[in-house]
């Protein structure tokens, strides 16, 4: 098992910025891949952001060059920068964390932090 804890969710005015952060901890193997999703109301969850242990990124088309995703290994922590806020990009933002194996994967999932863009 792997328990995620997030933090850093809030209410910022348009244009303005907030870090999410969620801390990783439990049987965590040495090849894994961290996200970002986020589901807004009345929507279906959606990818964010990816990050795999070795650093490499993935980004929805939403949010390249506003949102940045990075990881500390040694911390098991993940952060997302999310920069130039829109109105759009409320939603309850969750973390994700897949651990990988040959032929296995698993999937853990935070419980989530609300994110509140006003305009």
């Amino acid at each position: 098992q792997v328990q995620l804890v997030e933090s850093g969710g809030g209410l910022v005015q348009a244009g303005g910025s907030l870090r999410l952060s969620c801390a990783a901890s439990g049987s965590i193997f040495r090849i894994n891949v961290m996200g970002w999703y986020r589901q807004a109301p009345g929507k279906e969850r959606e990818l964010v952001a990816t990050i795999t242990n070795g650093g490499i990124t993935g980004y929805a088309d939403s949010v390249k060059g506003r949102f940045t995703i990075s990881r500390d290994n040694a911390e098991n922590t993940m952060y997302l920068e999310m920069n130039n806020l829109k109105p759009e990009d409320t939603a309850v933002y969750y973390c994700n964390f897949r651990n990988l194996r040959p032929g296995y994967a698993t999937d853990y999932w935070g419980k989530g932090t609300l994110v509140t863009v006003s305009s």
